[in-house]
C-alpha cells in the first residue's frame, strides 16, 4: 500500500494547485483525476468558452468593420465554426498537458481512475488501496438537471446539450434554447449570438444575472436585446421534445422550436466518492470551516464541492489554503473581497456588495457612477456600454463594492479587490496615479464622484 501526507480527490483547479503547493513544500502528495487534469475549469469550462468567446469577439468586429474605417464586403467572411472548435481544442490540450507537467515537476503522483473514499485515511482507486495522513476533497460539481418532461430523452437523443457537450458540436445551430439566464447560459448565449444563431434565453426568475447589481443588470439586459438575443424571464419550462420547448408563461403554455437546448439552470457539488465519511454538510455542499477543514479534522474540502462561490479561482486559493493550514499555519479563507466575472460583450465584473446588499444590510454607504461613453480609451475603440459603479460605506468612505461592466472588465476589477483587501478609501483610489488613456482611468473618475466630483464628465 502507497502511503502519502495528502492525498487530493480531484485534479480541478482547487485540486492541482493544492498537490503543486503541497510539492514545493516538500509534502508527498498524490492526485486522484478520472478525466484531464484541469477539472471542468480547463477541459469544459473557463478556458473553453473564452477561446470561443475571443473566435466570436473577432467574428463580431469584422461585421462591424466600417465603424473602424475598415471596408469589409458582408459576403466576404463567415464564421468557421468547425475550425473554431479545433482552436478550442488545441488551447484545452496545450493547457492540460501544461498541468500534467508541473504536476510531474513537483514531484506529485497522478492517480487515474475513480476515486472511492474508505475511511479518513484511505483512498480506493480500481484494486488499488492509498493511505494518506490527510485528504483534500476537491471533487467539485455536476451540472443540474431538474425533472423536467422529456429532458432525459431529449439528452441522450443529442437535442438537449449541457455545457460539456456543447463544447464538442460539429455544426453552429441556427437556433438554440438556452434554459437559465446565469453566467453560463448568458455567456454561451454571447458566444452563439454572435456567431449568428437565432437565441432564446428562457429564466424562472424575473430577472437574469440575479447576483449581479441591479443597475448594471438593467443596462446589460438593454444591451443583449438589442443585440438580438430573447430574453423570456418569469417562466417555467415543463417539457422538451424532440425539437422544440414548452414552457409556461403567465398561465399560458407555449411552445418554441429550436435545433438544440442547452441545459444551464445551475451545478451542484459532486459528493457520490466520500459518503462513507459521513461528513457535516450543509444545504449546497460540504462544510468547512475558515481553514477549509471538514467535520473531521484530517480532510479537507475545496472549491464547488463547498458550494461556496464555485469559481476556479477560489478553488485554487482555497487549495493554498488548506495545504498550507495542514503545514501548521494558520492560513484562513476570506471571502469578503472575491472577485467574479461574466465573460459577455461586454465583460461584467464585481467583488464587494451590491447597492441591493448594502441597502438590505443597513449601511450607511454612498454611491459613485462613471459611464464608459465617457472614456476617451472607449471612444476610441467604439465600445459606449457600460460604467464603473463604486459603493464606499461612510464616513470614511471605504470601499466595500465595485461594479464594472466594460470590456475587459475582468481584468479591470483586480484593482478593487486589493482596495476592499486593503480597507482603502475612495481617497486612496483618487490620489493613485492611473495611466491614461485606459478604460481603468474609470475607476480613478469613480472615486471622484464619492469624494467630490469626476473629472471628465
Amino acid at each position: 500500500m502507497q502511503n502519502f501526507d495528502v492525498l487530493i480527490v480531484g485534479g480541478g483547479p482547487g485540486g492541482y494547485v493544492a498537490a503543486i503547493k503541497a510539492g514545493q513544500l516538500g509534502l508527498k502528495v498524490a492526485v486522484v483525476e478520472k478525466d484531464n487534469v484541469g477539472g471542468v475549469c480547463l477541459n469544459w469550462g473557463c478556458i473553453p468558452t473564452k477561446t470561443l468567446l475571443k473566435s466570436a469577439k473577432v467574428f463580431e468586429q469584422f461585421k462591424h468593420a466600417k465603424d473602424y474605417g475598415i471596408d469589409v464586403k458582408p459576403d466576404a467572411f463567415t464564421a468557421n465554426f468547425p475550425e473554431m472548435i479545433k482552436r478550442k481544442d488545441s488551447v484545452v490540450r496545450r493547457l492540460t498537458g501544461g498541468v500534467a507537467s508541473l504536476l510531474k515537476k513537483n514531484g506529485a503522483t497522478l492517480i487515474k481512475g475513480y476515486a472511492e473514499v474508505l475511511d479518513a485515511n484511505h483512498v480506493k482507486v480500481g484494486e488499488e488501496t492509498y493511505e494518506s495522513k490527510y485528504l483534500i476533497l476537491a471533487t467539485g460539481a455536476s451540472v443540474i438537471m431538474p425533472p423536467i418532461a422529456g429532458l432525459k430523452e431529449a439528452f441522450e437523443k443529442g437535442f438537449v446539450l449541457t455545457s460539456k457537450e456543447i463544447l464538442d458540436l460539429k455544426t453552429l445551430p441556427q437556433s438554440l434554447v438556452i434554459v437559465g439566464g446565469g453566467v453560463i447560459g448568458l455567456e454561451f448565449a454571447t458566444i452563439f449570438n454572435s456567431l449568428g444563431t437565432k437565441v432564446t434565453v428562457i429564466e424562472r426568475l424575473p430577472t437574469i444575472l440575479a447576483s449581479v447589481d441591479e443597475e448594471l443588470r438593467g443596462l446589460f439586459q438593454k444591451k443583449i436585446i438589442k443585440d438580438g438575443i430573447q430574453l423570456i424571464t418569469s417562466a417555467s419550462v415543463n417539457a422538451i421534445g424532440t425539437n422544440s420547448v414548452s414552457y409556461e408563461l403567465d398561465g399560458k403554455t407555449i411552445e418554441i422550436p429550436a435545433d438544440k437546448v442547452l441545459m444551464a439552470v445551475g451545478m451542484k457539488p459532486n459528493t457520490n466518492s466520500f459518503t462513507s465519511l459521513n461528513l457535516t454538510m450543509e444545504k449546497a455542499g460540504v462544510q468547512v470551516n475558515e481553514h477549509m477543514q471538514t467535520s473531521i479534522p484530517n480532510v479537507y474540502a475545496i472549491g464547488d464541492v463547498t458550494g461556496k462561490f464555485m469559481l476556479a479561482h477560489v478553488a485554487s486559493h482555497a487549495g493554498l489554503v488548506a495545504i498550507e493550514h495542514i503545514q501548521g499555519h494558520d492560513a484562513k479563507m476570506n471571502y469578503q473581497a472575491i472577485p467574479s466575472g461574466i465573460y459577455t460583450f461586454p465583460e461584467i465584473a464585481m467583488v464587494g456588495v451590491t447597492e441591493q446588499e448594502a441597502k438590505a444590510k443597513g449601511l450607511d454607504y454612498k454611491v459613485s457612477t462613471f459611464p464608459l461613453a465617457a472614456n476617451g480609451k472607449a471612444m476610441g475603440e467604439n465600445e459606449k456600454d457600460g460604467l464603473v459603479k463604486i459603493i464606499v460605506s461612510k464616513p470614511y468612505n471605504e470601499i466595500i463594492g465595485v461594479h464594472i461592466m466594460a470590456p475587459s472588465a475582468t481584468e479591470m476589477i483586480t484593482e478593487a479587490s486589493l482596495a476592499i483587501n486593503l480597507e482603502a478609501t475612495a481617497e486612496e483610489l483618487v490620489h493613485t496615479i492611473h495611466p491614461h488613456p485606459t478604460l481603468a482611468e474609470m475607476m480613478m473618475e469613480a472615486a471622484h464622484g464619492i469624494v467630490d466630483k469626476p473629472i471628465h464628465i
